[in-house]
């Protein structure tokens, strides 16, 4: 039986304390706060007072020129946003099943899937539920993680990395992700039946940039056959930028093997003959466990687990 006698429930919660906490957080001053909620200074003060006096703890230290979170300050302040953020949601779905939609789902995913994967998944929703909203962000992990954390992203396509908290995180594992070289159409090193490292190690390159996890594996796997990396390097992530670099010299570039193939599909580079002994983790479907997928989400979930199959040929399983 569920259990109605939470804490909040006895302290008296209100959404305007909610609201309050996210407004000091970004304002740094309850005057002004308080102006951007449409109350006074005396009844934010209030509000305010009355929940660190539930909680028991101060919430901000207030200083002379504004009031900054306590470490208990930015533990409500992490929930505050999400609570108000579902809420939110919940308005979103109200409104769309009102006039005859599904609701929206919105997805992060990082480059090989987003291109790959993902435009398969889409094209299932789509096909089903033509009127169900569907928001798409391709980033690196790291940045996604931020946002699903922050109840900006619903599910992701992405990589799990030490760092990351996984507390409450479910992961399903889809595949791992080669990677290869390539050039612009037309290059010299193309006309080489036998690449090695070596024959390589002096070119230009366009990499990834320092501290990624590319980048790392890229360094290393020169220095295991006793080689310095290369040396003569242009540092990005933006794929725009190296795709238009590539067309215009003779640099090399690493990427993801399923980047790779749609680009040289369409001519816009090639892939070296050479084999990498190198590559990218395995990425997979991420979600929250402490929160319930909306209808959309789970429409947009099915249809991922569905194209992994199609795409990859693998059944996406669990790996907790």
């Amino acid at each position: 039986m569920t259990n109605y006698n939470h804490w909040f429930i006895r302290a008296r919660l209100k959404t305007r304390q909610l609201l309050l906490l996210v407004a000091l957080a970004e304002e740094g001053n309850i005057h002004r706060a308080a102006q951007v909620l449409n109350m006074t200074q005396p009844a934010a003060s209030k509000l305010l007072k009355d929940l660190e006096d539930v909680l028991e703890v101060s919430l901000f230290d207030r200083l002379p020129r504004g009031m900054r979170p306590t470490w208990y300050g930015e533990t409500m302040i992490r929930h505050a946003r999400v609570a108000l953020a579902s809420l939110n949601q919940a308005h979103d779905e109200l409104q769309a099943a009102k006039s005859g939609q599904l609701g929206q789902v919105s997805v992060g995913a990082i480059t090989s899937p987003g291109l790959v994967l993902l435009p398969d998944a889409v094209a299932r929703v789509k096909a089903e539920h033509p009127n169900l909203h569907v928001s798409l962000q391709i980033e690196t992990s790291d940045v996604l993680m931020e946002r699903l954390n922050q109840n900006k992203l619903d599910i992701l396509v992405a990589r799990l990395f030490a760092q990351h908290d996984k507390t409450d995180l479910r992961y399903e594992v889809i595949t791992d992700e080669p990677v290869c070289a390539v050039t612009r159409p037309g290059h010299p090193l193309l006309r080489k039946n036998r690449l090695g490292l070596r024959d390589v190690v002096d070119s230009g390159w366009i990499v990834p940039p320092i501290g990624s996890v590319l980048r790392h594996r890229f360094d290393l796997m020169f220095q295991e056959v006793g080689v310095q990396a290369p040396v003569n390097v242009i540092e990005t992530g933006a794929l725009l930028f190296t795709t238009k670099m590539l067309q215009q010299s003779d640099m090399i570039s690493v990427l993801a093997t399923d980047v790779a193939r749609y680009y040289a599909q369409h001519g816009i580079m090639a892939i070296l003959p050479m084999a990498l002994p190198c590559q990218m983790d395995s990425f997979g479907v991420i979600t929250r466990r402490d929160r319930l997928l909306s209808p959309a989400a789970n429409v947009m979930l099915r249809a991922i687990k569905a194209s992994a199959f199609t795409v990859y040929g693998k059944r996406v399983g669990t790996a907790d």
